[in-house]
């Protein structure tokens, strides 16, 4: 039971005595990625590397506890920062540790985005029991995925594919896939990477045919705003290239107004001082698909974001998002 592990605590009373705690949801990835956020504090000042310094505390999200219906369906992705936020602003807890693909652009009064790590690889991946790719899945296979955004690319490239709602984390999807509810899967390539399971991927997807989440792969750490003991504490994990590129995408899905019932994808990439944007939205049937792409200067990374949001918007007209 993750409870009784050394530095993990389901328990948010009595208040703990560790200098940093670190609010998480349960599942294997979201406690990897919490590890990660310990490792580099811990790396980063010694004082915080001694045992008990740093404690991870579990907490149970709306989104984790409901697994048979789509996100689109119960709410959107707030259900995976909701309960998490509401302990940071309690106090229970120092620092909240979000996949940044689940975090509303709105965040609540009083809470910030205070340090963005690394991205890993945001690319999607295939895992398919049958064909190497998604051209050469069998005609009318069954893919698993509760993801709008996947679900709309797949079927404007593969009209003939049946998708069904597949949710869980990484080892329930590939545990349902191994017992045939579907015949293949979408999962994030970075999720994989950080449990180690890298391996299962049949095929990485090039972003022609799979535009990734907004801010996939990236690992965003919220705190009060008004908290400058942890603020400095986690400026040494910031990683100033993640930020202007998750700012860039954020803010197109910002302009956009979207949420997890309309399919959008966006990715910025960064060389030099230069950033490029893609971004696209569709319809959930994958009949229509609109692009935009754009660059300009890393320091206009909001700026390009709104911009690529609003072409988007004129592009589709005013019913495409209702």
């Amino acid at each position: 039971m993750a409870g009784s592990e050394p530095g993990i605590n389901q328990s948010s009373t009595p208040k703990s005595a560790a200098a940093v705690r670190i609010g998480t949801r349960g599942s294997p990835l979201a406690l990897a990625q919490a590890e990660m956020v310990k490792a580099g504090l811990g790396a980063a000042h010694e004082a915080l590397a001694a045992p008990g310094a740093v404690e991870i505390v579990i907490i149970k999200t709306t989104g984790d506890q409901i697994q048979d219906r789509a996100l689109s369906e119960i709410g959107g992705k707030g259900l995976f920062t909701k309960e998490i936020e509401e302990a940071l602003i309690d106090g229970r807890i120092d620092v909240a540790v979000h996949s940044m693909k689940d975090v509303p652009t709105q965040l609540p009064d009083g809470l910030v985005i205070a340090c963005l790590l690394e991205r890993e690889d945001p690319r999607d991946v295939l895992i398919s029991r049958q064909g190497n790719s998604i051209a050469t899945l069998p005609q009318g296979a069954v893919i698993g995925s509760a993801s709008l955004r996947r679900q709309a690319q797949l079927l404007a490239l593969r009209p003939d594919l049946k998708v069904v709602t597949l949710r869980g984390n990484v080892g329930t999807r590939l545990t349902k896939l191994a017992n045939g509810d579907a015949d293949a899967t979408l999962l994030a390539l970075a999720g994989l990477k950080r449990l180690g399971k890298a391996d299962v991927a049949t095929a990485i997807l090039d972003m022609t045919e799979m535009l990734p989440a907004v801010a996939q792969g990236a690992i965003g750490l919220e705190i009060r705003a008004t908290d400058r003991r942890i603020q400095d504490l986690l400026a040494p994990l910031h990683h100033a290239a993640t930020a202007a590129a998750v700012a860039a995408e954020r803010a197109c899905l910002a302009e956009l107004e979207g949420s997890c019932r309309t399919p959008i994808a966006a990715h910025a990439e960064i060389a030099g001082d230069q950033l490029h944007l893609t971004a696209l939205i569709a319809l959930p049937n994958g009949a229509t698909v609109h692009r935009d792409e754009r660059q300009g200067s890393v320091q206009d990374a909001e700026k390009l974001g709104r911009d690529s949001g609003r072409a988007l918007k004129s592009l589709a007209g005013p019913d495409f998002l209702a």
